[in-house]
C-alpha cells in the first residue's frame, strides 16, 4: 500500500497536475545552462546536470518539430496564468521525463508483493498469500526482499530531493494560489500502516480537524473507534438515486433514479457524505495536517523543509496556514510521499525482524459469527480516507456500502445544501480567459480526481453499459 500510494503521488504531481502550472513550450526558450545551474542551486539531485537538462530539451524539440506534442498535446501553452520562467519550466519538463522512470521502479514493489499491478492478486481473507520462505526461488525471499529495499530506496531519493523541492519551488513561484481553492476546511484523515493485530497502533495516525483548526484536531485510535464509525453519513437530496435521505452506510439503499441535470435538484451519480453532519475534505491535505496535529515526526519534518524552501523562495516566512489551497493541496501531497518513503524504510525492517525472529506468518485464520454482524474497515489510499461497510445476514452479504475519497470530495451539495469540497473550492477562483478554464482544472486536479473511484456501474442482466474505443 506504501509503494502504491508513493507511485500514485509521483504521478499525480508530473504526469496529471504539474503540466497546469508549467508551459512546456516556454521550456523550448530556456537556456540548459542557467537551466542546470538553477536545478544545483535548489537540490543535491544527481540528474540536474547541463547534459540531461539538454537531452531533455532536444527531445521536447524533436516533439514540437514533428508538428505533434505527443502526452503535452492538450496543455493551455501561452496562458495568461503561466508565469514561471523558460528555466524553470525546463526544469520541471526535465523531471517530468525522469518522474517516468521513478514511478516504474516504485511500482515494481507493487508488482512484486501483489502478482501484479493494477489490480493486484495477494489478497486472501485474514492478510496476505504472500509466501515467505528464504530458500525458495518461488516465494519472498533474501534476494527479493533486498531487491525491494533497493526500489525504495532508489524511489526515496527522487521523492525526497526533486518531488519536495518542485513541489515547494512551484509554490514559491505561484504564491498567490495560496489565497485560492481552500473550500471546505473539515479535515477527515483514518490512521494507517497497523502494527499490531487488533488494530489499535499505527504508524501513520489520523483523526478530524474542524474549520481548519489543528488544536481541536480529535485523533481517530482504532478499527473499532466509534467516534468514526457512528460519524459517517451519506445524503442523496442532490444525486440520482431514488428518494431522499441522509443515513448511515449501514442504512442505506443504491437505487438509481437518473432525472436530467437538474441545478437545483438532482445534478450528480455521486453521493454525499458528511461527518458530523458536515462536509469534509479528504486527501493527503488532510491526511498531512491530522498527522502534524498529531505531532508525528517525519511529517513535521518534511512540512517543515517545504515551507523553508518556499520562505527561502519568497524571501517571507510561510507558515502551515499557506497549506489550505489549491497549491497547498499539491505541496501535502509530496510531503505525504516523503512520510511514505520513511514509512516504507520502517515497514521493510520491521518485516525483516520478524523473518529474524522465525514469522514467517502472512494470515489469520478467519472465523464468522452467526447471525446479523455489521462491519467496516478503512484505509487512508492515495486520495484519502476509503472505508467500506457492510452487514452480514446468516451467512451472506445483506448490504454493501464503500464510501471513498472521491466521493467525499466529488460530492454534491448535501442534504443541508451545503456544497462538497470541489463546489466549494472553486468559489471565488480566478479565471483569465473563459474559453480556456486553466484556473478550475487547478484546483481540481489538486484533489487528484477519480470519478471511476466514486461511481461503480453494473448491470446485474449483463448488457453492456458503455464501449470504449482505443484509437
Amino acid at each position: 500500500m506504501g509503494a502504491h500510494s508513493t507511485h500514485d503521488h509521483i504521478v499525480h504531481f508530473y504526469h496529471l497536475a504539474a503540466l497546469d502550472w508549467v508551459d512546456i513550450v516556454s521550456a523550448l526558450k530556456a537556456d540548459p545552462k542557467a537551466t542546470a545551474d538553477l536545478g544545483q542551486k535548489l537540490s543535491s539531485w544527481h540528474r540536474n546536470s547541463y547534459q540531461e537538462i539538454k537531452a531533455a530539451q532536444d527531445k521536447l524539440k524533436t516533439f514540437v518539430a514533428s508538428g505533434q506534442l505527443g502526452i503535452y498535446g492538450s496543455g493551455y501553452w501561452g496562458h495568461p496564468a503561466m508565469k514561471l520562467s523558460p528555466e524553470v519550466n525546463m526544469l520541471a519538463a526535465a523531471h517530468y521525463l525522469q518522474a517516468l522512470e521513478y514511478q516504474r521502479e516504485i511500482n515494481k514493489v507493487v508488482g512484486i508483493l501483489g502478482s501484479k499491478t493494477p489490480h493486484i492478486q495477494n489478497i486472501a481473507v485474514g492478510g496476505v498469500a504472500n509466501a515467505i520462505n528464504l530458500d525458495s526461488q518461488s516465494t519472498l525471499n533474501m534476494e527479493r526482499l533486498y531487491y525491494i529495499k533497493t526500489l525504495i530506496d532508489t524511489a526515496g531519493d527522487f521523492v525526497e530531493n526533486v518531488l519536495l523541492v518542485d513541489t515547494a519551488a512551484v509554490g514559491a513561484f505561484y504564491a498567490d494560489w495560496t489565497k485560492y481553492g481552500s473550500g471546505v476546511t473539515n479535515y477527515l484523515s483514518v490512521p494507517d500502516m497497523p502494527m499490531d493485530t487488533k488494530g489499535t497502533v499505527f504508524a501513520l495516525p489520523g483523526g478530524y480537524i474542524p474549520n481548519g483548526d489543528v488544536s481541536k484536531f480529535t485523533p481517530i485510535k482504532s478499527y473499532q473507534d466509534p467516534f468514526f464509525r457512528d460519524n459517517v453519513k451519506e445524503s442523496i437530496k442532490h444525486s440520482w438515486y431514488d428518494g431522499d435521505w441522509d443515513r448511515h452506510p449501514w442504512e442505506e439503499e443504491t437505487v438509481p433514479k437518473y432525472t436530467d441535470f437538474q441545478d437545483k435538484d438532482k445534478y450528480s451519480w455521486v453521493k454525499s457524505p458528511t461527518f458530523m453532519g458536515k462536509p469534509a475534505q479528504v486527501g493527503p491535505l488532510a491526511n498531512v495536517l491530522c498527522m502534524y496535529a498529531a505531532g508525528h515526526e517525519p511529517t513535521k519534518k518534511y512540512i517543515n523543509k517545504v515551507l523553508d524552501i518556499v520562505s527561502s523562495l519568497v524571501g517571507a516566512k510561510v507558515g502551515i496556514s499557506a497549506l489550505h489551497s489549491t497549491i497547498g493541496r499539491i505541496a501535502a501531497r509530496s510531503v505525504r510521499c516523503a512520510v511514505l518513503y520513511d514509512t516504507l524504510k520502517n515497514q521493510w525492517q520491521a518485516l525483516m525482524d520478524n523473518i529474524a525472529k522465525g514469522d514467517f506468518k502472512t494470515f489469520n485464520h478467519p472465523s464468522f459469527p452467526s447471525g446479523e454482524q455489521k462491519g467496516f474497515g478503512f484505509h487512508e489510499a492515495p486520495r484519502g480516507a476509503l472505508s467500506h461497510w457492510i452487514v452480514i445476514k446468516d451467512g451472506k452479504i445483506k448490504n454493501y456500502q464503500a464510501v471513498v475519497p472521491s466521493t467525499w470530495n466529488a460530492g454534491p451539495r448535501n442534504s443541508q445544501d451545503a456544497p462538497g469540497p470541489y463546489e466549494a473550492a472553486l468559489v471565488g477562483n480566478p479565471v483569465a480567459d473563459p474559453e480556456k478554464p486553466l484556473e478550475v482544472l487547478r484546483t481540481v486536479h489538486s484533489f487528484d480526481p477519480c470519478l471511476a473511484c466514486a461511481i461503480h456501474m453494473v448491470d446485474k442482466n449483463h448488457n453492456e453499459i458503455v464501449k470504449v474505443r482505443a484509437v
